[in-house]
């Protein structure tokens, strides 16, 4: 196993520990923002018949040949039309319907005009009225054709597809009331120290509140997967190794927080090694060098720093596109765009550093501005931030105006910029 490796390395190593889970039935709203594991089928016609895209007057193309300002073409309206009725007679020469948006076009009809360009010569503009018009039409304008957008028996969402919510209603018009998905991890979440006490309580000396478990399951939640936090572990290989045993049990996915690093008090690369098959221990990167992976009886198991800016860039860097993949997503990757920095940044490590920071466009650029406060202990400036600005490896500082490379955390990995 390498000393360090780089976290495109600790990725791609990690991705390579999962398979998308297996594949179960879902209510169709359930399915919002979840992958298609099946193609989805149509059960009729979308539109089941030709309708009009909007309100007017239904009629032949045909009689409006020659219609002008100064020649107009009159027309009766013989009836009307609204959503849901059908119009059984048949429109005649010199005749046309007043038909509401959605209601099927007679057959005897190949065109429809708007209603806001019909002047009325006689009556209201409805049954009995005469109207007229002053240009001519085509033949199936503003007409939705019957089967225009998907036919009877046609693969209306394909495999790998990530269902939206105007997916949801493309599906709910094809009759597919349940969707195939794969299933969202279950994802255990285990902070271990015997300082911590549950964020219910008020710390006693030499204690602090377990906060990595929560922010730790709402990552897990923003993922798609579920989080189950587990109770806090003290400081002893016996205890962690109880909780990871019992957890792999019932879990897809495991994660601790602490005792990840090489103190006297830091247990869970012994654990996985002893339990399973340890495969990293370092990361070229910071926070978070030290992040801990391998599988014990078959199921992922990372361990995080307790630091929390550490903890919570590993997730993003390394835990969360593994989650995605057992999902059956296929972009693993928070979006980067380049940005000016506004100030100078010192680099005095040679990692590759994630600084918390504020993106924002200014005319034809992005502009980033790091926290002032970069420690790893904190998540008040993460919840400030919106990315993470990325200096690269080595000791070369970046100026302000100087382009850096930023990770966007707020958006879907799908988005292309």
């Amino acid at each position: 196993m390498p000393e360090m490796i780089s976290p495109e390395e600790a990725r791609e190593l990690v991705l390579a520990g999962v398979h998308a889970l297996d594949v179960e039935r879902v209510p169709l709203l359930d399915a919002v923002g979840r992958v298609a594991a099946e193609p989805v089928t149509s059960d009729i016609d979308i539109s089941p018949f030709a309708h009009s895209a909007m309100d007017g007057y239904a009629l032949h193309a045909a009689e409006l040949e020659g219609a002008t300002e100064e020649n107009p073409v009159t027309l009766r309206v013989i009836a009307e039309e609204g959503a849901g009725s059908v119009f059984e007679g048949t429109i005649g020469a010199g005749e046309c319907i007043r038909i509401m948006t959605g209601a099927p076009l007679p057959e005897s009809a190949d065109a429809v005009v708007k209603y806001e360009i019909v002047g009325i010569v006689e009556g209201d503009g409805k049954t009995g009225s005469v109207v007229s018009f002053t240009a001519p039409t085509k033949p199936r304008n503003n007409i939705r054709e019957a089967g225009e957008e998907a036919k009877a028996g046609e693969t209306v969402v394909q495999v790998g597809e990530v269902i939206s919510a105007a997916g949801i209603g493309f599906l709910a018009s094809c009759g597919a009331m349940e969707v195939a998905t794969y299933r969202r991890p279950r994802v255990a979440i285990i902070a271990t120290g015997s300082e911590l006490v549950p964020p219910s309580e008020v710390p006693t000396p030499g204690k602090i509140r377990n906060s990595n478990s929560y922010a730790m399951a709402a990552c897990v939640q923003q993922a798609g997967g579920i989080p189950q936090v587990l109770p806090i572990v003290e400081d002893t290989y016996e205890a962690l190794a109880k909780a990871v045993q019992e957890a792999v049990k019932t879990c897809d996915f495991v994660i601790t927080t602490g005792g990840a690093a090489n103190g006297d008090y830091d247990f869970i690369k012994p654990v996985v090694d002893t339990l399973g098959d340890l495969r990293m221990t370092t990361v070229n990167m910071r926070p978070g060098k030290a992040q801990t992976f391998g599988l014990v009886d078959g199921v992922p198991v990372f361990g995080l720093p307790g630091n929390p800016a550490a903890a919570y860039i590993g997730f993003h860097v390394l835990i969360r596109p593994a989650l995605r993949k057992m999902q059956g997503y296929t972009h693993f990757e928070h979006t980067k765009v380049m940005a000016r920095l506004s100030r100078d940044m010192k680099k005095k490590d040679p990692r590759r550093i994630y600084t918390r920071s504020t993106i924002v466009r200014e005319g034809d650029d992005y502009v980033v501005t790091p926290a002032k406060n970069q420690s790893s202990g904190l998540f008040g400036p993460i919840q400030r931030s919106n990315c993470m600005a990325i200096m690269p490896e080595g000791l070369e500082s970046k100026h302000a105006g100087d382009l850096v490379e930023c990770l966007l955390l707020d958006i879907p990995e799908e988005l292309v910029l």
